[in-house]
């Protein structure tokens, strides 16, 4: 039997509401009533956080090698309510929801006092957000400016270790761009208003059918790559050779590309074919290596995030960047030669699969005469 709206409302909210609302409560609880809002968080890494395979194999390696430590390490990002909350054994269902509603939610303040920026939290029954005319029937609500500003995403993209070197830099990046002086926070691009209900029609009328993108979307976006990246490609003839040349601007992002984990990698391939059998291939990286004390450069995952000291370079693309790759092939005149720039964004050795590793996202193609 289908119950009218206004008693579908308050069957959900006494559910709800019942013995106390858990806290801090899984997302299916929250979806029941915010479920567009919900169906686009599940399809998010912030959901996949803490069950993706990549994670787990680094949790593992990290507890291995740096014990209890390694782990809380981990799991203050990737698991913050867990964290929080000291559920390091991971018992709990909303542990293992990632970043979950009710961390995000329940943040009152960011302070920047510290190493690393810090969320003030209340579980409870207020939940914050970036709406100041918010109602609800199963919880109290609260403006929060915190949500409209970067500063919400610092906890988990800022992160020094415990030897002061900056791993994570994406928050830093963005304040020293022009998007921090024109006043662009992350939900700009990655939590863009789109056609949604910010509760299901079915528990109360909404007269703004619109909600920030719960989805996310970032590196593993073939969309968000595509506006960020834009890259010319060009071939002329130089004497015996064949001179080709790639423009490349990080257009759109308001961070460094790439960003996130020193071994993230963003790879630019250019294969030169000439009809006469030569064939050509060179590749330029832009990334950032680091190494520990010793000058050793880290190539594992935990290993960067726990043990860098030094950074050896950084060839990423700022925001706004433009670059010239220039490269020279001994190719003859009068060889016809298909020229291919290819680019993907390379996320970690430890992948075990092709799409976990990386994702190819742009390709130019230029015959030359």
């Amino acid at each position: 039997m289908l119950l009218p709206a206004g008693l579908l409302a308050m069957s959900l909210a006494l559910r709800l509401t019942a013995g106390g609302l858990e806290s801090p409560a899984s997302a299916e609880v929250c979806g029941r009533c915010h479920r567009a809002i919900h169906e686009s968080w599940k399809t998010s890494t912030h959901s996949q956080a803490m069950e993706s395979r990549l994670f787990q194999d680094a949790l593992a390696a990290a507890e291995a090698d740096f014990g209890p430590a390694g782990r809380m390490v981990c799991l203050n990002c990737h698991s913050p309510i867990a964290a929080r909350i000291g559920d390091v054994g991971l018992e709990k269902k909303v542990s293992w929801e990632g970043v979950t509603c009710d961390f995000c939610h329940s943040i009152r303040e960011v302070t920047f006092d510290e190493r690393n920026p810090k969320a003030t939290l209340n579980f409870g029954a207020v939940k914050t957000g970036p709406l100041s005319d918010a109602v609800s029937k199963a919880h109290q609500t609260a403006y929060s400016a915190v949500h409209t500003s970067s500063a919400l995403c610092a906890t988990c993209h800022e992160y020094k270790n415990a030897g002061g070197f900056p791993v994570l830099t994406t928050y830093s990046e963005w304040k020293a761009s022009r998007y921090w002086k024109e006043g662009k926070q992350c939900q700009f691009c990655h939590m863009s208003r789109v056609e949604g209900d910010v509760v299901d029609p079915r528990v109360a009328r909404s007269s703004d059918a619109k909600i920030n993108l719960h989805q996310m979307p970032g590196s593993h976006s073939l969309d968000q790559l595509n506006k960020a990246v834009k890259a010319r490609l060009n071939a002329v003839r130089e004497g015996g050779q064949l001179r080709v040349t790639v423009d490349v601007e990080n257009q759109t992002a308001g961070h460094y590309l790439p960003t996130g984990s020193p071994l993230r990698q963003l790879v630019m391939e250019l294969r030169a074919d000439s009809a006469g059998g030569l064939h050509f291939t060179e590749q330029r990286i832009y990334a950032r290596t680091v190494a520990d004390q010793h000058g050793t450069v880290l190539m594992r995952e935990h290993f960067a995030f726990l043990k860098a000291a030094k950074l050896v370079s950084d060839t990423r693309l700022a925001p706004g960047e433009k670059r010239s790759e220039t490269f020279l092939f001994q190719i003859p005149k009068g060889s016809q030669t298909q020229v291919k720039a290819t680019f993907w964004y390379y996320y970690s050795p430890l992948a075990k699969t092709e799409s976990e590793k990386r994702v190819t996202f742009l390709t130019l193609n230029r015959l030359a005469q």
